[in-house]
């Protein structure tokens, strides 16, 4: 029986990706993740986070952890909150990652969710609807707010999330050259360059155009409702890992 916990990065950035992780540990090695001291992402430094995660590779080639990554990029992002919303493209991230995780264990899992709605028993329904098969051999699924906080296996999803996504911002940063920060809107370091991402004929692509940040920006520079967003999906990333 494996544990598994999904999370999230990046839900409220108006730039950069969303980045959703499930990790799967064997239920009996749950000790040795409290013992490490693996806690919510948001309650670690960078530095810490950068060292569990890390470590969580190497014990992950002792013990055979595993883990799957969704990278979701902007264009994505925009169309899902011009289509579905925001609540209903993290499901469909969320029942993703999980169909990636399950085609490594092919084993029951115990999966705890961080519930990315009010109702967190509408989102397990929601999920469980997009899983192909299920239920996948007695395997049992559950959502919960604050989950990467009571959860350390939701805890270890959070911080590889949060890793990931700081990676991919400082992709943008080298490749755009300009500092761009957490990509958070009250953030004064993304405040600073975003009307210089505005410049061009179209916002730029590392934006998300459907935030009310970006579309207020835009007006104020040209008068004018900044244009809908096209989603091509092979622009979708997604990475696993058996180490």
């Amino acid at each position: 029986m494996w544990m598994v916990g999904v999370d999230e990065a990046g839900r409220g950035p108006v730039l950069g990706p969303l980045v959703v992780v499930a990790a799967a540990i064997p239920e009996e090695h749950l000790d040795i993740l409290i013992e490490r001291g693996v806690k919510d992402s948001k309650d670690l430094t960078h530095k810490k986070r950068m060292e569990i995660v890390e470590w969580f590779l190497a014990q992950s080639a002792i013990h055979g952890w595993k883990y799957s990554t969704i990278i979701c990029q902007p264009e994505r992002i925009d169309h899902g909150v011009q289509t579905t919303g925001l609540n209903l493209l993290e499901v469909e991230l969320f029942a993703e990652v999980l169909v990636e995780l399950y085609s490594q264990t092919n084993e029951s899992l115990i999966v705890m969710n961080d519930a990315c709605d009010v109702n967190e028993q509408r989102f397990s329904n929601r999920i469980i609807q997009r899983l192909p098969n299920w239920p996948w051999k007695d395997s049992t699924l559950s959502s919960e707010h604050k989950a990467d906080t009571n959860h350390p296996v939701v805890g270890m999803a959070s911080i590889l999330a949060k890793v990931e996504r700081d990676r991919c911002i400082a992709q943008l940063e080298q490749k755009i050259g300009m500092t761009l920060g957490s990509g958070y809107p009250s953030d004064p370091k993304t405040k600073s360059v975003l009307n210089e991402l505005l410049q061009e004929e179209l916002p730029h692509p590392a934006l998300r155009w459907s935030w009310k940040t970006v579309t207020r920006a835009w007006k104020e520079l040209y008068n004018v409702e900044p244009p809908k967003r096209v989603f091509l999906e092979k622009n979708q990333t997604t990475l696993f890992g058996e180490k």
